[in-house]
């Protein structure tokens, strides 16, 4: 296991900490693969039902490493290198199990966009936001034009990508980036919070819904319902919903197994 990442179980949920201090938790390829292979362990693990992605208190991630960015002189070397950030940003919109983001100190570029495919955004009083690409003559390329924009709109992302200014925790609550904010101490335990509330459902259900939400997004209306009906039908002869329905009807607590 690598040392950038810290893993922490503490179910129903397990915190992953970006642990490169000295490096602003520069998201190296190292980093990237550690974050990879760790969720999906916790993915396959059924005490686990949800994670919480953290850094540091000054700094959630200062982005892609640059030292490493440097080092890419080629189409080709490019290509890989933002295949690494594409596996991790995929493993995390794809995992069976909610995703909650608990943001301290500076989340710029590359650490926004791993920031933006966990499901929940919890920001400190302290956070700041920014997508500082057009600075050093380039764009993001791990997906912040398109996930930004399908999130806080098309005219606060361009200003965020064309400037590269940062905004500040109640300003990314205002425009819809982060669901909350609180003080700069309270953001794991407000991340485990949501996870443990999360526990509560049954997991196929909470899983059901993710796809639901990340699939429909790519698709027109008609067809996205028709997706919520197929996803609503295949629930419907499962141990879980059966569970559920007898739990209250008969005013118990439900015992989901996750099937």
């Amino acid at each position: 296991m690598s040392d950038s990442l810290l893993v922490q179980r503490r179910p129903p949920a397990a915190i992953l900490t970006l642990n490169r201090p000295d490096k602003r938790n520069a998201l190296s390829g190292t980093l990237l693969d550690a974050v990879d292979d760790r969720l999906a362990e916790l993915d396959a693990d059924p005490d686990i039902r949800g994670i919480v992605l953290t850094g540091g208190e000054r700094t959630f991630s200062a982005g892609a490493d640059l030292n490493e960015a440097l080092a890419v002189d080629s189409l080709p070397g490019t290509i890989r290198f933002l295949d690494r950030f594409r596996r991790v940003n995929s493993r995390l919109e794809s995992l069976s199990k909610p995703v909650v983001a608990a943001i301290n100190g500076h989340c710029l570029t590359g650490g926004l966009e791993l920031a933006l495919c966990c499901d929940i955004r919890i920001a400190g009083e302290g956070a700041k936001f920014g997508v500082t690409s057009a600075r050093i003559g380039s764009i993001a390329g791990a997906g912040a034009p398109q996930r930004l924009s399908r999130l806080i709109g098309m005219e606060w992302t361009k200003d965020l990508l064309f400037s590269g200014r940062l905004v500040d925790a109640a300003t990314a609550l205002r425009i819809g980036l982060v669901g909350e904010v609180v003080a700069d101490d309270d953001t794991v335990e407000a991340a485990l919070s949501r996870i443990e509330a999360y526990a509560r459902s049954a997991p196929l259900s909470v899983w059901f819904a993710k796809v639901a939400v990340n699939t429909g997004q790519g698709m027109d209306l008609d067809s996205a319902l028709a997706f919520d009906r197929h996803l609503t039908a295949s629930l419907f002869t499962t141990e879980d919903r059966a569970e559920g329905m007898a739990a209250f009807l008969e005013k118990r607590k439900p015992d989901f197994r996750g099937r």
